[in-house]
């Protein structure tokens, strides 16, 4: 009976695992501010790193649709503030947010 808990218990976290590598997405943007958003989007580096050091969150904004998503683990991009990126991250849509899960400089 262990074994067979022990198997399920297993085969329920890679199942958990495999989706959400599922969920993931890559793409272009830029790491903006939350008060300015897409409005500096790709020219305004020293104001998106001026309003992060005066308290504003950082925030992710879509190269193709300019739409602005909070990112919950804003630690993942703080070498990038103002910067062309490209992401795989996990969103989460009701919330406008996305889990940065890596990030480099767009080429």
């Amino acid at each position: 009976m262990k074994r067979v808990l022990s198997l399920l218990v297993a085969a329920f976290c890679l199942t958990a695992i495999a989706a959400s590598a599922a969920n993931s997405t890559k793409i272009n943007g830029w790491i903006s501010d939350s008060m300015c958003g897409a409005k500096h989007a790709g020219s305004g580096a020293a104001c998106v790193k001026k309003c992060i050091k005066g308290g504003m969150s950082p925030v992710f904004v879509d190269e193709a649709k300019k739409d602005v998503w909070t990112i919950d683990n804003p630690d993942a991009v703080k070498d990038f503030y103002g910067d062309h990126v490209t992401v795989t991250a996990t969103a989460d849509a009701d919330k406008m947010s996305v889990h940065i899960d890596s990030i480099a400089e767009a080429k």
